[in-house]
């Protein structure tokens, strides 16, 4: 586990239904050696995809509930966020977005751009989250990369600029050409876990030029360097990954990859586009109300030695009872530590903390600014901020609206009742 903090990424895979997210998601878990084989969502092989680890997930092929993971690519320590992409849990989606620094949009070459696509990116736009974008299913009959390229600029006003072009469409996919090294990379392998890289195929020596122009015309923009060094002709592979992520984080600029996860292509590309130009904790803005002084903004400092400040984003009752899923934004937190929930005043003990792997977990000593892990048998909601004692903050408003409708429900018994209120408050 790596405790630089700049080498963390928190991001979040977000898409319209059926783009092939979770598809994705497993697919990036095997090639950083999180899983030993690869399983299809639809749960034909008996096991189901493993961020879906819910019965009916698995049963219908969809992602109901946000799943958090952890995963090792570059030498970086990448968390990642499965977020739902039907309209119908999409609080799950807003909840889930608070907490990322940067999120891969996730596009079906065929499809592109749909409704719940526009909502996403609203969300995003909504949280100030970077965002990478990926055109999956190239091999797909009716597959027009360009075509989603262009919708994104049009349908969701983005500067989307590719990073590379499709060898092949259809059934003819073979691999991308990255235009930042002019290099073709295919994907060997039963599971296109090796990367073979190769001269570009001759037929697209001349589009790759155009497209290659096109986007240096475009990153140059937030580089000055770059831009002297494409007038004198001696353009550098770094300068020009300093200049797409510098837009990328200004949300300026976001760059477009593309492939089929399901066919085992492109993805590799996509991860080391992740751990490039995402954003790692301490380049993100983050700020909490002060409670003492009348909700005034306090911007919090991605330090470990400084006051704790945390999120929790989402609960889950597990066999073990309630599991907290949080953010760290400022400061640290280890076994032992007092804290203070800022909504009810509670002080708790942090007894264990638990890194997840979508249902399973993995106990760790320490958690450092930036990470997201989860806590047991601590009695909380959702949405509440925990900060060490002395401060008095909160990391959402807690203005609460007067309630426009009320319901009565008749309990059979005092043990039914207790359990229906508990039920309650984790919705509310």
């Amino acid at each position: 586990m790596s405790t630089d903090i700049r080498r963390m990424r928190n991001i979040g895979i977000s898409a319209h239904i059926d783009s092939g997210k979770t598809t994705l998601t497993e697919r990036i878990l095997f090639y950083c050696k999180k899983i030993h084989r690869i399983h299809e969502v639809k749960g034909k092989d008996g096991v189901g995809a493993t961020m879906d680890h819910m019965e009916l997930e698995r049963e219908r092929g969809i992602t109901i509930t946000s799943a958090a993971t952890n995963v090792d690519w570059a030498g970086h320590s990448v968390n990642i966020i499965d977020t739902p992409g039907h309209v119908d849990f999409t609080i799950e989606v807003e909840r889930s977005l608070r907490v990322l620094d940067g999120a891969v949009l996730v596009l079906c070459s065929v499809g592109g751009v749909q409704s719940q696509t526009i909502t996403v990116d609203r969300q995003l736009k909504r949280y100030n989250v970077p965002r990478i974008a990926f055109v999956n299913k190239c091999d797909r009959i009716g597959a027009n990369p360009y075509k989603v390229r262009d919708q994104l600029e049009e349908k969701l006003g983005l500067n989307a600029i590719l990073m590379q072009i499709p060898v092949g469409l259809e059934e003819k996919h073979r691999g991308v050409v990255d235009l930042i090294s002019m290099k073709a990379n295919y994907f060997d392998g039963a599971d296109g876990e090796i990367v073979r890289i190769e001269e570009i195929p001759d037929e697209l020596v001349e589009e790759a030029k155009t497209r290659r122009e096109r986007m240096l015309d475009a990153v140059s923009m937030f580089s000055e360097p770059l831009t002297e060094a494409i007038l004198e002709d001696r353009v550098r592979e770094e300068l020009i990954c300093a200049a797409v992520r510098q837009g990328t984080i200004a949300r300026k600029l976001t760059p477009v990859f593309m492939g089929s996860a399901y066919k085992n292509k492109g993805v590799q590309p996509l991860l080391d586009g992740i751990v490039r130009y995402l954003p790692d904790p301490s380049e993100v803005e983050n700020s909490a109300l002060d409670l003492d002084q009348g909700g005034k903004e306090v911007r919090l400092r991605a330090d470990d030695t400084a006051p704790a400040v945390l999120l929790a984003f989402k609960l889950e009752e597990g066999p073990y009872g309630q599991l907290t899923y949080i953010r760290i934004y400022q400061g640290s937190l280890k076994k032992g530590d007092e804290i203070v929930n800022t909504r009810s005043g509670q002080r708790v003990k942090v007894g264990r903390l638990v890194r997840m792997h979508a249902e399973s977990m993995a106990d760790i000593p320490f958690a450092g600014s930036g990470d997201i892990v989860a806590l047991f048998g601590i009695d909380c909601a959702s949405g509440d901020t925990f900060v060490s004692p002395g401060l008095n903050l909160a990391m959402t408003s807690i203005y609460v609206p007067e309630p426009v409708i009320s319901l009565a429900i008749k309990a059979k018994d005092k043990s039914a009742l207790d359990r229906m209120a508990k039920a309650l408050g984790r919705f509310t």
